[in-house]
């Protein structure tokens, strides 16, 4: 935490760098120490701890571009927001699970923690880039702080951490930040938190301003969708078709989620992510 009340908080785009993936300088983490079971998204069975039978020497996938092709759909659609390389190279000082057995357990075992505090940090530079948001911007500020001081918490104390009292205090503060930034559409918000809308026809709805927070959007139909202004966080978009729909203004989308759904170059995404390969 910044000992300067005054100091100046790093940009939004500088921020989002940070909390972008680094493969190059994990150990492999997300693939050792997450459990995955065989299903649409995966090809095996594999419990936490035990390596993939993809990751190579250097921790890289051997079969990276072929994931899709090769039964491993899940992978292409995971993102740690940077908490690979941050657990590998600064809390474990750049020591290797498997050079030094000995950080293997406790490695894969922070590794999740920090996965959801890196996760809070993108949410929350999100919020501080939303203009009408100001009137929580210092709170969200204080948070912002607090969450990165837990990242550079030594392996014990990150254990330790009650991550998801952390996540609730913080999630009412996006909360806040959401009701503000949603505010001016008046007669068009859509109340839709956690709505199960699997396979709905959504086609071509305005959607602006709408609250979608945790609504299941597997495989629905949101072609041409305006979802300008819509609060996004922790939606299920995975096969969710996006050809032609506006998420230029939507917030709290993440990288995952478009990952996960099917769009295409008439698709509009935020500046701040990339268009999935697969499109």
């Amino acid at each position: 935490m910044s000992e300067n009340p005054g100091a100046a908080v790093p940009s939004p785009g500088a921020t989002r760098l940070a909390l972008v993936s680094d493969c190059g300088n994990c150990f492999g983490l997300c693939c050792v120490a997450l459990a995955y079971s065989a299903s649409a998204d995966f090809a095996i069975n594999k419990p936490a701890g035990k390596p993939c039978p993809n990751l190579q020497q250097d921790f890289r996938c051997g079969i990276h571009r072929d994931l899709r092709q090769s039964g491993f759909r899940g992978c292409t659609v995971y993102d740690c927001f940077g908490a690979g390389q941050k657990v590998s190279q600064q809390t474990f000082e750049g020591r290797d699970w498997r050079a030094e057995p000995g950080t293997a357990a406790p490695m894969f075992e922070v590794f999740p923690v920090m996965r959801q505090l890196h996760e809070l940090l993108w949410y929350v530079t999100e919020a501080l880039a939303l203009p009408k948001a100001r009137p929580v911007h210092a709170e969200l500020r204080a948070a912002l702080e607090e969450t990165e001081a837990f990242t550079d918490l030594a392996p014990e104390a990150l254990r330790d951490l009650d991550v998801a009292a952390h996540r609730g205090k913080v999630n009412q503060l996006l909360l806040k930040a959401s009701e503000l930034a949603r505010a001016d559409f008046k007669g068009k918000k859509k109340d839709r938190r956690g709505a199960d809308l699997m396979g709905a026809q959504l086609k071509g709805l305005d959607l602006r301003g709408a609250n979608l927070r945790g609504a299941f959007l597997i495989a629905a139909d949101l072609r041409g969708a305006d979802l300008r202004g819509a609060d996004l966080i922790g939606a299920d978009f995975r096969d969710a078709r996006l050809s032609g729909a506006d998420l230029t203004e939507a917030f709290f989308l993440t990288q995952a989620q478009l990952n996960a759904a099917k769009g295409d170059a008439t698709t509009k995404i935020p500046p701040s992510l990339t268009r999935p390969a697969h499109w």
